[in-house]
Order: structure tokens, then sequence, then C-alpha cells
């Protein structure tokens, strides 16, 4: 009897474990990509703007795979992969002293609301994968597919000055200024101002989008009659549109789990 029950136990864990589909999240950090802190730059009479830096993205998924294709295997991902940084307009007064106006933005066509600037980049990829050797439990594969890129805009100078050129701050602009300088007091009220249209024109600004490609390399590991899967994978990105400031990374990690059935 225990003879019978070792055996079945040993040609259930030799067979190839599969799943017919899957679906699962997973923590997915972006590798490499970064922007530099950008210098001080003139926006307006007595006011500058800057934003600061970063390196590296966090970033979670969803996945779904089918593994019941002769052959092949094929899943679909979706990433949302995200980076804060500063950004600020900084007043001076005649009188030599400095004001410092923090911006919070919210970005449209992101799950995120009103705070701290980010940079976020959300990609779908369809993959085709091999599954180049059997062992039991676990599934390694190779592959590759399409990739449809989306992010955001940077809060930059050049969006800063896009809207200093608007008529109404163009006026405040020419009704603070007495000689022209301003004071203390109307220099921090055209920074408000500018202020509160930076916040309001980032939320209309819509996602540059873009297609390019990505190789990956991974593994499952899904145990018999047990419906649940692990999984990881590493991708390197091909193509997609980024703003000038990103000097993108193109690499990501996934490692999750979820349903097998």
């Amino acid at each position: 009897m225990n003879f019978k029950v070792i055996a079945a136990a040993a040609a259930l864990l030799a067979t190839q474990s599969f799943a017919i589909i899957g679906i699962g999240g997973h923590y997915a950090p972006n590798i490499g990509t970064k922007m530099d802190a950008s210098k001080p730059k003139e926006v307006a009479p007595n006011i500058t703007f800057d934003h600061g830096d970063f390196k590296n993205m966090q970033g979670f998924g969803f996945k779904m795979w089918i593994d019941v294709l002769p052959i092949i295997d094929v899943e679909a991902t979706y990433n949302i992969q995200f980076a804060s940084y500063d950004a600020a307009l900084h007043v001076k007064g005649i009188d030599g002293s400095t004001k410092d106006l923090p911006l919070e933005i919210e970005l449209g066509g992101t799950p995120f609301a009103k705070a701290t600037p980010k940079f976020v980049a959300m990609n779908g990829d369809l993959s085709i994968t091999y599954p180049f050797t059997k062992i039991p439990l676990i599934r390694p594969y190779i592959g590759g597919g399409l990739t449809y890129y989306l992010n955001t805009f940077v809060l930059n100078s050049s969006f800063v000055e896009g809207i200093v050129k608007n008529k109404s701050i163009q006026d405040m602009i020419s009704a603070a200024a007495e000689n022209g300088e301003m004071s203390p007091e109307k220099a921090t009220q055209l920074g408000e101002a500018l202020k509160a249209d930076i916040q309001k024109q980032a939320l209309d600004e819509g996602l540059n989008t873009s297609i390019g490609g990505h190789i990956l390399v991974g593994f499952r590991i899904k145990p018999p009659i047990i419906p649940l899967a692990v999984y990881a994978n590493f991708k390197y990105y091909i193509g997609g549109d980024y703003s000038k400031e990103i000097d993108a990374g193109n690499m990501t990690v996934e490692i999750g789990g979820g349903f097998a059935l």
C-alpha cells in the first residue's frame, strides 16, 4: 500500500506541472531609469523654477497567462511604475529675500491624486514564451513580444515658461512690476498665481504613447493539484518614447503569484 502511494506521488511530480490559465499580481520595480536635477531657470521676473532628480522606479502589475497551447505559452502583463521628484518656484523680493513655493500636481490618466510631482510609466506587454526545459514543478521559459508604452510628462522649465506666456500671467507681471521691480509681497502673489495655473494645466496634460517591444526570461512554479503559482520575470524593453529629461533603464523585474487553474 505504501509502495503504491509513493509510486503515485512520484508519477505526479514527474509529470510536467502547468495550468490552463492563470492570473496574478506582482511587484515590478524598474531598474536604471533616472532623471537628473535641473538648474534654476528664470521663468518670470524675480521667479525661478527647478526640479529634483530620481533614480530607479517602484512599481506593481498584473498578469494573465495561458499554458495549454502547444509548444508556446502566452502571457499578458500590465505594469505601473513611478518615481517622485521635487519641483518648486523660488520668488525673490527686491530686498534680497527668497520664498520657496513647492509644487504639487495631479496627473490625468494615472491612479495618483494631487501630490509631489511623479513620473509615471505604464506599459502593456503581450508576450510569447517558450518553456526551454522540463523540470518537475518549475517551468522556466524565454520569450518576447510587443509593448504599448504610456508615460507622463515631466514638470520642467519649458512647461512652466509656456504657462507664463498666458495673457493673465503677463497682465499680472505688468501690474506687479514698478520701475521694473516687484515688492516681495507682489512677487509672492505672482508666484502663487503661477503655481495655481501650473497645477491646473498639469491635470490636462495627456499621456505620451508609443509602441515597442521586449525580451524576457523567467519561470513559474506550480505544484500539482493546488491552484496557486508563483513566478518571476526579468524583462528588457526596446523602444518607447519618453520626455527628454528621462534616461530610460529599460529593465524590469516582476515577482509575484496568483491563481492557476
